[in-house]
């Protein structure tokens, strides 16, 4: 009997990018050698922190997290975590292994850039203090600590860019001896009122177009999602997606709206979401090269 592989990507699910071409590189005398792959891939081993089963991948260890479940196809799926397997209970070890063997390349693919991808999210993490900045819908802002502000909206003030080449500013009602996760916490408050607003918004403007009506929004903090959809209509997004411009955050609007027709990643699923956004394809690439401190 034919298996069905499905290969779970990173955020969101549909067909790859086109691969990105390297640069040519610079003339020289006699071509280096190539590095064997136990020097490419550095370090040589995988190792998912709820690692279950060990298998050699080329040069590499990759420990992986195996699950078994109602299913009736493998799935390969990788995080910053690590590779996880997830396959049905009837499917011998073997035959998975063999699956990971054969698709090696692609699992060690994943993995490294999955951890370039962390090693990104590390350094746009935000230290939360008196002037700190970071993006807010695609722009910088800068944060201001002002214990002696005379508010009247609780807690926080946003104020625009006073000149086109200068930067926004949050106001915190903070004193400026407050500590680091006081400054987050209250920022982040007003991040994802604001990112409720405007998802509400955004989700109110295309679920007509895509004749489709959802039920509820439900703001996340998943780390590795940037939204879901269920079949009783839930529309599930990441408030970090505030952090990005407008036309990535309706990428995600768009692409989760359209599950309400298609629970898959299908064909006709991508006819649904080209029928309101011909570019998703341009804007998932951006979304998906868009370095966003998930974990802070």
């Amino acid at each position: 009997m034919q298996r069905f592989l499905q290969l779970a990507l990173d955020f969101l699910g549909g067909p790859d990018p086109e691969p990105l071409r390297p640069a040519p590189p610079p003339p020289v005398v006699a071509a280096a050698p190539a590095l064997p792959m136990n020097q490419v891939f550095q370090p040589a081993a995988w190792h998912h922190p709820r690692a279950n089963r060990m298998l050699s991948l080329g040069s590499c260890e990759v420990a992986y997290e195996f699950k078994r479940g109602k299913r009736r196809t493998i799935g390969l799926s990788v995080s910053p975590d690590g590779l996880s397997v997830s396959a049905p209970r009837w499917t011998p070890v073997g035959e998975v292994e063999a699956l990971l063997h054969d698709k090696s390349a692609w699992v060690l693919e994943k993995l490294q850039n999955a951890r370039e991808r962390a090693g990104e999210m590390a350094q746009a993490r935000i230290t939360w203090a008196d002037g700190a900045e970071f993006d807010y819908l695609g722009e910088r802002l800068r944060l201001v600590l002002d214990p002696a502000h005379g508010f009247t909206q609780v807690g926080a003030l946003f104020e625009a860019a006073a000149a086109p080449a200068g930067l926004a500013t949050l106001r915190l009602g903070l004193a400026r001896n407050a500590v680091e996760s006081q400054i987050r916490d209250a920022a982040q408050a007003w991040l994802m009122k604001q990112a409720k607003v405007l998802f509400a918004q955004r989700l109110d403007h295309f679920a007509p177009q895509l004749g489709v009506r959802y039920t509820k929004l439900r703001l996340s903090s998943a780390g590795t999602r940037w939204g879901s959809a269920s079949a009783d209509g839930t529309i599930r997004l990441n408030w970090r997606l505030i952090h990005l411009k407008l036309e990535m955050v309706d990428y995600v609007v768009v692409h989760e709206l359209s599950h309400l027709h298609h629970m898959d990643h299908s064909p006709q699923f991508w006819d649904v979401v080209a029928s309101v956004m011909p570019d998703h394809a341009q804007r998932r690439k951006a979304l998906r090269s868009a370095a966003v401190p998930l974990g802070e």
